[in-house]
C-alpha cells in the first residue's frame, strides 16, 4: 500500500536527518478536534492512533462535548500548549478565535499541524484537509441531478464560524448557481447537534410544502434532516449528506437518503500525526494536505473501495 511506503520513507529520513533533535520516541502530539461525539471524530482518532503506533509516538485525542463549544475547545488548547509537547494537532471549531494561543504556540516553538478544519493564519505548517469546496460541489451537481434542476432546495450546516462548515456551505451554494432553475431556500447552521438539526428541519419543512431537496453538511447535520423528513412525512424530499456512519449508510440502504459524500477520517487522522512528525524533523510540508474525499450511493455503497471510507 502506498501509505506503508510513506511510512517507510518518513523512518528513514527520520534515521538520517542528523539535524533532529528529537527522537521519534520521545515525542508527545496531543490533537485538539471539533468533538468527540460524532462516528466521524472517533475514526480520526483511530487513524491518529495508528500512525501514533506506527511512529512511535504518544498521541491524546479531545475535543468539546459539542462543535459549539469554541470556550471549551480554547481551554483544551490552552492546556495542550501548556504541556510543552512536541507538537499540535487542531482543528478549530471557529477559525479565528484560536489564534491568539496558536501564537502563543509558535512562540513556544511547537508546530501547529490543522486537521478538518483551519484557521484564518499561516501559522499551522499544513492543513489535513478534504477540498471541502469542492466536495460540497459535487454534492450540489448531485441533488441537481436527483430533483430534475429545477425546484427549492434547502441546506443544514453545522456552522458558520468552521472553515469546513464555511466552505461546505459556500461550495454548494455555489454549485447551486450553475442550476437558474433551482431556488436554495434557506440556509440555517444547527451546530452540529442532532436534535437541533432536527427542530431546523421540521421548520424548513413547514415552511416550505415544495421543498424537493435538504443537503446536511456534516454528520449531526443530517440525521437531523433525516429525522426531520421523516417525523413530517416528507419522504418524497430527496436528501443529500456528508460523511457517513450508520445511521447515515442504513438511510442510503433504505432509500431514506439519496446519497452523500463521505471523506476519508481516518487517512485525516494518519496524515496528521505523520505531518506533525514531518514538522518536527524538518521535512518540508506543503499548506494544504488533502485527504480526499468520495460520492457514495445504494449503487456503489458495499464497493470494496469504499470500505474503509464509510466508518460505523
Amino acid at each position: 500500500m502506498k501509505s506503508k511506503k510513506l511510512f517507510t520513507i518518513l523512518t528513514i529520513l527520520s534515521m538520517v536527518l542528523s539535524s533532529a533533535a528529537v527522537s521519534a520516541q520521545t515525542m508527545y502530539v496531543p490533537l485538539i478536534s471539533k468533538g468527540f461525539q460524532h462516528q466521524f471524530w472517533k475514526a480520526v482518532q483511530l487513524g491518529a492512533e495508528r500512525a501514533g503506533k506506527d511512529l512511535g509516538i504518544t498521541i491524546t485525542f479531545e475535543g468539546p462535548e459539542t462543535e459549539a463549544m469554541v470556550d471549551k475547545q480554547m481551554d483544551q488548547l490552552s492546556a495542550a500548549i501548556a504541556k510543552k509537547p512536541t507538537a499540535i494537532g487542531f482543528a478549530a471549531v471557529d477559525s479565528k478565535a484560536a489564534i491568539p494561543l496558536l501564537k502563543k504556540a509558535q512562540a513556544a516553538g511547537i508546530p501547529v499541524i490543522a486537521f478538518d478544519s483551519g484557521v484564518d493564519s499561516d501559522i499551522p505548517l499544513t492543513t489535513c484537509t478534504t477540498d471541502n469546496i469542492a466536495a460540497a460541489g459535487l454534492a450540489a451537481d448531485m441533488m441537481a441531478k436527483a430533483i430534475g434542476s429545477t425546484g427549492e432546495v434547502a441546506v443544514i450546516v453545522h456552522d458558520q464560524t468552521s472553515r469546513t462548515g464555511i466552505d461546505r456551505r459556500d461550495g454548494f451554494l455555489l454549485g447551486m448557481k450553475k442550476y437558474p432553475n433551482i431556488k436554495v431556500v434557506s440556509v440555517q447552521y444547527g451546530g452540529g447537534d442532532q436534535l437541533k438539526s432536527t427542530d431546523l428541519a421540521k421548520s424548513i419543512l413547514q415552511a416550505y410544502p415544495n421543498l424537493k431537496g435538504f443537503f446536511g453538511a456534516n454528520e449531526g447535520s443530517i440525521i437531523g434532516v433525516l429525522n426531520g423528513v421523516k417525523e413530517t412525512k416528507r419522504s418524497k424530499v430527496i436528501v443529500i449528506g456528508y460523511d457517513a456512519g450508520k445511521q447515515q449508510k442504513d438511510a442510503i440502504r433504505s432509500g431514506a437518503e439519496y446519497g452523500a459524500i463521505t471523506q476519508d477520517p481516518v487517512g485525516m487522522g494518519y496524515k496528521t500525526v505523520v505531518s506533525a512528525f514531518m514538522a518536527v524533523k524538518g521535512i518540508y510540508l506543503p499548506k494544504v494536505t488533502d485527504t480526499g474525499f468520495k460520492w457514495y450511493d445504494k449503487s456503489n455503497i458495499d464497493a470494496p473501495e469504499l470500505g474503509p471510507l464509510l466508518y460505523d
